[in-house]
């Protein structure tokens, strides 16, 4: 329980550091949370938008706890895990939790029919991803060597599996 505690506290103020600023004060910045004036066929863009919402926040929330139980650190490259993360949304996609964020981000850009929203958007993707490419995975790979390879070998970036893979046993990496 120790062992985990820092981790905790670490990835919670990281939580509120980056990913509440980068999805909420953000999107509020563009927004003001205001409602566009947009015709009543929009109503179920609207809808799918807070699905988006609410399961970006579950999945980034998700993604978190995964990091401390898991990993034992944090998702802050100052604090990061002593284990390779591979497990719960892990084993779909390798980008889960900046997946999620996109995904609370887009949600709001169908909410509030803010178009604003759709550059925000497309500046963290673009921002994510050349972050991914050039730090997290030459990263990733230098910390865990073989066995980032292996994941990386079989699960993919971006675009979930369609079933959850399954890491061979530690002894066999």
């Amino acid at each position: 329980m120790t062992k985990r505690l820092a981790p905790a506290l670490g990835s919670i103020a990281f939580f509120c550091a980056v990913p509440c600023v980068v999805a909420g004060l953000g999107p509020a910045l563009v927004t003001d949370y205001e409602f566009e004036s947009l015709p009543g066929a929009y109503a179920p863009l609207s809808v799918i938008g807070g699905a988006l919402i609410v399961a970006g926040l579950i999945a980034v929330v998700h993604s978190f706890a995964r990091f401390v139980v898991e990993g034992l650190g944090t998702p802050a490259p100052v604090a990061p895990t002593e284990r390779l993360v591979v497990g719960g949304l892990y084993r779909y996609v390798r980008n889960p939790m900046y997946l999620a964020v996109a995904a609370v981000i887009v949600g709001q850009l169908l909410l509030f029919g803010n178009l604003g929203l759709l550059a925000y958007a497309a500046v963290y993707v673009a921002a994510v991803a050349a972050f991914v490419r050039f730090y997290e995975e030459p990263t990733l790979r230098r910390q865990f060597g073989e066995q980032y390879d292996l994941y990386r070998d079989h699960v993919p970036a971006w675009l979930p599996r369609r079933s959850a893979w399954r890491p061979p046993p530690a002894s066999a990496v």
